[in-house]
């Protein structure tokens, strides 16, 4: 699951990408609203981390144009203004929530987690690719009616797959999905993942739903003749 985190200070964005990338996030980091608007409205990312105070435009002024341009993504405020009318004006532009400096790491992780849940309720409650089917909201996978446990990366492959039945999806589009900027993953890392979640989801016996376009990506359905 890919996050934005918009904080210009080095250290402070190091330290939130680290935790959160620890809990199984990619995270991309961007220090300027110009940068993080254009990441923002590509679509690739399921929340915003923003700090108020950034150079040029701050933070708030990036939100409320964001929400102008129709991108509504749940956005997550940090800032140390504690002041009520901050807060009211922050969420009046369409901040979705808002977290004082300084916090704890796990405050924010719990109002991370509660607003995906939140965001989750609006998406489809069950994908499904004939009789494989997958739960964005329990994180549950079935094939068949019967529960299919995978790790965390495998889960991620499978879900990006399934928000695209029967087309092709990009080794490039996968991997950034999955590690988000990292230079230092090796070439096969994805191709081992993809190894191991074949094997879970396409057991013997089933009718094969997970296909390699060779050279290009791979896809779940029917196979591309």
């Amino acid at each position: 699951m890919k996050l934005l985190l918009v904080e210009d200070d080095a250290r402070t964005a190091q330290a939130i990408a680290r935790g959160l990338r620890e809990e199984g996030y990619v995270v991309d980091i961007s220090t300027s609203a110009e940068d993080a608007e254009a990441l923002a409205t590509a679509g690739d990312h399921r929340l915003l981390i923003v700090d108020w105070y950034l150079p040029a435009k701050d933070g708030l002024a990036m939100c409320r144009d964001l929400r102008r341009q129709g991108v509504m993504v749940p956005i997550l405020m940090l800032t140390a203004r504690d002041a009520l009318a901050d807060r009211v004006a922050a969420l009046d532009t369409g901040v979705d929530d808002y977290v004082t400096k300084p916090f704890a790491f796990a405050e924010l992780l719990a109002r991370l987690r509660a607003l995906l849940r939140r965001s989750d309720l609006s998406r489809p409650v069950v994908l499904s690719v004939e009789d494989l089917c997958i739960d964005p909201v329990r994180h549950r996978v079935t094939r068949n009616g019967v529960a299919v446990p995978l790790t965390l990366k495998e889960y991620q492959i499978l879900e990006v797959l399934m928000r695209h039945p029967g087309e092709v999806v990009l080794r490039s589009q996968i991997e950034q999905e999955l590690w988000g900027e990292v230079s230092d993953v090796t070439s096969n890392a994805l191709d081992a993942h993809v190894s191991h979640l074949r094997r879970k989801v396409d057991p013997p016996g089933a009718k094969r739903l997970l296909h390699t376009a060779r050279g290009r990506g791979f896809y779940l359905g029917p196979a591309i003749e």
